[in-house]
């Protein structure tokens, strides 16, 4: 199976973002549990550790990454069960991530944005934070985590194409 890409490059007030949304049957707190909790981010992503609140630094552990790399993440804001923005710092740059939760009618609503370095090479990271996504959708859903093979190189020219225009 081959996942179509979603994301999408928004203007901001400090630079672009690149903007991907995705759905859950699920209540704002089950999903913002899955982005919040160490097990549950674990699932999908990293396990972390430390105080998690806004100003504190915590020490992120990508445990579905080659030799699981480590780096410290500082939480920028924590609404919950609404909005969380972090900040992060390792060798392939600055990574300042949000997550903007809502809910209607049981089903929960991400919206997932990167606000964008200016040598932010989209074409690579898009495809990954793609692949996380649904990983976190399979995590709520308890279903199989997709592979990243499906992701990349299959997504780098479309968003070669975002950063074209």
């Amino acid at each position: 199976m081959r996942p179509t890409p979603t994301g999408r490059l928004v203007a901001a007030a400090t630079g672009t973002d690149l903007e991907m949304t995705r759905t859950f049957k699920a209540p704002i707190e089950d999903v913002w549990a899955s982005i919040t909790e160490p097990d549950r981010t674990a699932r999908w992503f990293a396990h972390w550790r430390g105080d998690g609140r806004p100003g504190a630094t915590v020490r992120l552990t990508l445990v579905h990454e080659e030799g699981s790399p480590e780096s410290d993440l500082t939480i920028i804001a924590c609404e919950p069960p609404h909005r969380l923005e972090v900040e992060t710092v390792d060798e392939y740059g600055r990574w300042h991530l949000e997550a903007r939760l809502a809910e209607a009618d049981g089903v929960t609503t991400l919206t997932f944005l990167h606000h964008l370095e200016p040598d932010t090479e989209v074409a690579s990271t898009g495809p990954g934070w793609e692949y996380y996504l649904d990983r976190l959708a399979a995590s709520v859903a308890g279903t199989p985590a997709p592979s990243f093979d499906d992701y990349y190189p299959a997504q780098r020219e479309y968003y070669e194409g975002l950063t074209a225009g």
